[in-house]
């Protein structure tokens, strides 16, 4: 690690007070190159996705359209306020475009923030594999002050699971979790929600990328600009 001296770091911070403007400059260069880098990220996924769709979707719960026109990936945390408030807005996008548009739902818990993100996941993957993740994933949402081990294994009742299987699949959801994670790392996800979009067979940029709460009036937005 580089040490810098007290002269030098003094010299520094005089040149920041008589030209602030410095601060600025260098604040917009930093974000117009991070822009960049996510942009060229999001340009890669949409070649691996019009290549090989499946190594993007893989067993991922998915809804809406079997032959869809637009594609919506969301990465989202059940324990995340704006994921909560995201949840609403995506479910009456959904409800309106259901034979345009499939939804896939990709984990994506931050657990140093939220401690019972990971298992609401884990909760919510062992849902689907009894085929009944959209009711269970409306259940973790709607009811989020309710968090817990408790409260899956209510709604996994409330829903008919055979419980035995449910507790066995979730000591088995780790795997496809962090693959979420991993594609999630690869576009360059700061936090959650955040929501892709994009018209398939579009590689040269024909699609939208969105991070944090989303409202209607932005998704719809999106929308007529990625199927347009």
């Amino acid at each position: 690690m580089t040490t810098i001296s007290a002269e030098l770091e003094q010299q520094v911070l005089e040149i920041i007070r008589k030209h602030p403007e410095v601060i600025a400059e260098v604040l917009q260069t930093y974000e117009q190159q991070q822009q960049q880098a996510r942009q060229q990220k999001f340009l890669a996924f949409l070649d691996t996705f019009n290549d090989n769709p499946e190594s993007i979707i893989g067993t991922s719960p998915s809804t809406g359209a079997s032959d869809p026109k637009v594609w919506l990936i969301e990465f989202s945390d059940f324990q995340s306020p704006s994921g909560r408030d995201s949840y609403d807005t995506i479910r009456e996008f959904m409800e309106s475009h259901q034979d345009e548009v499939q939804l896939v739902y990709k984990y994506f818990p931050f657990t140093q923030q939220h401690p019972e993100a990971e298992n609401a996941a884990k909760a919510a993957w062992a849902a689907h594999q009894q085929g009944e993740f959209w009711p269970y994933r409306d259940g973790l949402f709607s009811q989020q002050d309710r968090l817990g081990d408790r409260f899956y294994q209510e709604l996994a009742e409330a829903l008919d699971l055979d419980l035995d299987r449910f507790n066995y699949d979730q000591r088995s959801a780790s795997s496809d979790i962090e693959q979420d994670r991993e594609l999630g790392d690869r576009l360059g996800m700061t936090g959650t929600p955040f929501v892709v979009m994009f018209a398939p067979g579009q590689p040269q940029g024909k699609g939208e990328i969105f991070d944090g709460a989303i409202v209607p009036e932005k998704i719809e937005e999106m929308f007529q600009n990625v199927s347009g």
